[in-house]
This record gives structure tokens, sequence and C-alpha cells, in this order.
């Protein structure tokens, strides 16, 4: 297990990373990305926000594993960032057709078993899932006017 001045230190590279540009733009889009079916996922898999959607995926499950494999302590990790929850909120539902159809069985179960891990887990997820899905709407009603 690392020291808490390492996990700080490797939660601070990991932070430094999300703001490398083609990042920024990637993590831009996932934030207003909100799949209603597996269908909107493997469109977007094999569309031109195929990088963005699998460099945000790929890079919290990296992050996740860092926590799995003790390399930073859960309880930090946690507490510095919220964004991870966020994906697996909008994703969850659809993993298991996703893992399938990418034939990748352990696409992104690090993010999944970290989320799962806190106590209050299954309980953030579903809050996280309702709080995205009003913004989704509140943006859809606002658009529309």
């Amino acid at each position: 297990m690392s020291s808490a001045a390492e996990s700080a230190q490797l939660i601070l590279t990991l932070y430094e990373q999300r703001r490398e540009p083609v990042m920024r733009e990637a993590r831009g889009f996932v934030q207003g990305f909100n799949p209603q079916s597996i269908t909107d996922l493997m469109e977007t898999f094999l569309g031109p926000h195929s990088g963005h959607l699998r460099m945000v995926a790929g890079y919290w499950d990296m992050a996740s594993s860092f926590v799995v494999n003790g390399a930073i302590d859960a309880k930090m990790f946690d507490d510095a960032n919220s964004e991870h929850w966020g994906l697996l909120a909008k994703l969850e539902d659809f993993l298991p057709q996703l893992r399938e159809m990418l034939m990748n069985p352990r696409f992104m179960k690090h993010l999944e078993e970290v989320c799962l891990a806190v106590p209050d887990g299954r309980e953030r997820i579903n809050l996280t899932r309702g709080r995205l899905r009003k913004m989704a709407a509140m943006r859809a009603a606002a658009a529309a006017k």
C-alpha cells in the first residue's frame, strides 16, 4: 500500500493528465453524452467520438486499477475525485452488453470495483444517474426554447 504522500502525488499526476487538451475535449464530449440504449453506445464506439469515449473510459479504469492494486489509497481517491461516478452511472446499465459486443469482459471492471467497494457505492451511482438524467432533461428543455 502506498503512503499518503505517494497516493497524493499519484492523484495529482492523474489530475494533470486530465488537463491535457485532447483529454479535456474527450471529457467534454462524455459530459454531454447521455446514452439511452446499447445502440447509442455502439454507434458512438463506431463513430467519430469513439476515441473520446474510449479515452475517458480507459483513463478512469486505469486510475481505478491503481486503487485496486494498492498504489492509491481508496478513500483518498474517492475524496479527490467525482467524475468517475458519472461515467459509471452513464454506462453501468449497458456494461454486460457492451463487454460482450467489445469482446472485452474486463471493460471498466476496475472502475466498477472501486465504486461498488465504497460503503454507499450503489446509492451514489443511483443518485448520480438520477442527477445526470435531470441535468440532461434541463439542457434539452433549454435547447427547445
